[in-house]
Order: structure tokens, then C-alpha cells, then sequence
């Protein structure tokens, strides 16, 4: 795709058809991660920087948007630097610099937004704005050779879709929560049962020694491939309190509560399969990091599908799936007065 430089107007071939390697600078600060990274040709990682913020918010339980936004500008130059010094290059070497635009905390998404334009103007290169859940499929695409059509499913902290990609650039959401997202769910589940922030890695620890079966939870029944789980979470609710204080078989839940959750996954991903003539599926998202959620969707494998999920540092919030998006022209943005949302648009 062609873009242009920001003050002398040149064309700028940036993609796959472009005849030369393409290195792409993006920042990444939606949420409580800090990131930079560059990557070239939408595949290799040469610099990967990621300033994490869950010991400032670990005290309070969670993201505080005002908190998160000061340490962003803290760190924003810093990460910067020391993703020029990994990789050895100069913003002159750069093709584009992108930036996540939404959604995120609006706060957050400023600093790195702005921080990604004001080095687009200051090197005379093109801005490329991401969408930041699209960066999350393309974490994917990072040291793989995997190319669409494919069966997408996105689990994040305030996201669950399933997303048809038919090619880089046209995706179709066809199914999401009403409700709760899976992460979310984790979250107020892990609080229920006592355990500490960030709750959703703690408690996929702890289902790991307690029994899957222990307790029959409720799986929603809701049409087409919609989710839902704030029933699930009220039945863990339940599930707590009719111990009225006697000791609670903490692992026992987690294991339960996972195995449904996980169950739920994949059956709405093999109906949306049974649907199409894909053959590739991946997942997503911070979510995807989990370990049972994995092992679910990467059992797809023994049906004769071909299962992709990023590395564990590409699940969560970082950079180099943003610099991957812009590469590959997901639904981005060259606006340079595009402005940040907070929700999908």
C-alpha cells in the first residue's frame, strides 16, 4: 500500500509488494504496558521493548487510568531509546512509525500516540494509526508464515470475539460477549475467591492443581456464536458463599470455573469452523496466554486444522504486533489528526 511522508508528500511503498524490507517503529500504550518495538517486514522482531506497570497498580487491585497515564510519560522516551539501541538503527532507517489509537484508556493512548506522530513529523516518514485489538491478531503473523483466510478467536481482558479474516485488510466479527469478557470474568472470579491482582494468571496457576470436574457449572446458552459468562460468574458466586465460611476448595473452583470456560470457547470456534472451508484458526489477545484455553483450542490440531497463537511476551500488550498490523495494512489509519477512542469503532 502506498503512503506518504508527512512533510515533503513522498510515496512510501509499505507491504508484502513493496521490493525492499520495510522496518516498522511502533508504540503501544493503551492500557499499563509501555511498548516499542521494530519490526521488519511484518514478521521479524529486531527490537522489543516493554515497560509493565502491574507493581504500581498491584495495591489498588487494578488500572488506574490517571496513575497509568503519568507512568506512560515516565517511560515513553525511555522505551523509545532502547529500541533504537537493540536494533541498531536510526529514525532515518525507518519506513513508518505507528501508534495504537484505541482502544484503550484515553489518557494512556495519548501518550503513545502522540509520542508515535511527533517522530513521523520529526523524521519526515509516514504515520500509520493501529487498531489495537486487529495488532492482537497480528501478533500471529510474527516469525510464522501464516497468511488468511483463517478462523480468529480474540480473548482479551474487555474482549471476546470470534472473527472471520477473510484477508489482511477485511475481517467480520461474527460472534462476541453480550456481557462479560473473558477476561473480565477471570478477573471477578479470581477477586471471589481471595486471590490478588493480576487475578486471571493466578488463577489459571491455581487451576492447574485442583480438579476440572470437582463442580458442574452453567455453559449459557446463547444463539449463533455469542458468548456470555456473567451467569457463570454468579454461579461461582453461589458456588462461594454455600461454603459459609468453611474452608474453600480454592483450586477446586479455579479448575472448574476454567474447564467451563475453556469448553465454551471451543465449541462456539468449532461451530463457526463447521461453517467454513478454513483450515487455519488462531488465538489471541492476553487471554491467550492461558493455559487451558490453549491446550482447548491447539486441540483442533487432531481434527486436521492448523492452530496459531503467539508467543506468551506477543499475547499480552505490546508493540511489535502493532509495528506487524501497520505492515500488513489491517484496518489502519494515515490520518495524522486521527484522534484516540476508548471503545471499538
Amino acid at each position: 500500500m502506498t503512503r506518504h511522508t508527512l512533510f515533503s508528500n513522498t510515496p512510501v511503498e509499505i507491504g508484502e509488494n513493496s521490493g525492499k524490507d520495510n522496518y516498522i517503529m511502533a508504540i503501544e500504550s493503551s492500557c499499563d504496558e509501555t511498548a516499542c518495538a521494530i519490526v521488519k517486514n511484518g514478521r521479524e522482531v529486531v527490537a522489543n521493548i516493554v515497560a509493565s506497570q502491574i507493581k504500581t497498580h498491584a495495591k489498588f487491585g487494578g488500572v488506574i487510568p490517571e496513575i497509568a497515564a503519568r507512568e506512560h510519560l515516565d517511560a515513553i522516551n525511555v522505551v523509545i531509546e532502547e529500541a533504537f539501541q537493540q536494533s541498531g538503527l536510526t529514525g532515518k532507517d525507518i519506513t513508518a512509525f505507528a501508534g495504537t489509537v484505541g482502544p484503550g484508556l484515553v489518557g494512556c493512548l495519548l501518550v503513545g500516540l502522540n509520542a508515535a506522530k511527533t517522530l513521523a513529523l520529526a523524521y519526515d516518514k509516514p504515520f500509520i494509526g493501529v487498531n489495537h485489538l486487529n495488532a492482537h491478531l497480528c501478533a500471529n503473523y510474527i516469525d510464522t508464515d501464516l497468511k488468511p483466510p483463517f478462523m480468529a478467536l480474540l480473548v482479551s481482558g474487555g474482549h471476546t470475539q470470534i472473527i472471520d479474516v477473510e484477508s489482511y485488510s477485511k475481517q467480520t466479527i461474527i460472534g462476541e460477549t453480550i456481557d462479560d469478557a473473558v477476561g473480565e470474568a477471570y478477573d471477578k472470579v479470581a477477586r471471589l475467591i481471595g486471590l490478588p491482582y493480576p487475578g486471571g494468571p493466578k488463577l489459571d496457576k491455581m487451576a492447574q492443581e485442583g480438579n476440572p470436574l470437582a463442580f458442574s457449572l452453567p455453559q449459557a446458552r446463547v444463539d449463533g456464536f455469542n458468548f456470555s459468562f456473567s451467569g457463570l460468574k454468579t454461579a461461582v458466586l453461589r458456588l462461594v458463599k454455600s461454603f459459609n465460611d468453611k474452608d474453600l476448595p480454592v483450586a477446586d473452583i479455579c479448575a472448574s470455573f476454567q474447564e467451563c470456560v475453556s469448553s465454551t470457547l471451543l465449541n462456539k470456534v468449532k461451530k463457526a469452523l463447521s461453517e467454513t472451508n478454513y483450515k487455519q484458526v488462531v488465538i489471541a489477545g492476553g487471554v491467550a496466554a492461558n493455559s487451558e484455553i490453549r491446550k482447548k483450542i491447539f486441540s483442533l490440531e487432531n481434527e486436521g486444522y492448523k492452530v496459531y497463537a503467539p508467543p506468551m511476551k506477543f499475547c499480552t500488550d505490546n508493540a511489535a504486533m502493532v509495528a506487524a498490523c501497520a505492515y500488513f495494512n489491517t484496518n489502519t489509519f494515515d490520518d495524522i489528526n486521527v484522534e484516540v477512542f476508548s471503545r471499538v469503532k
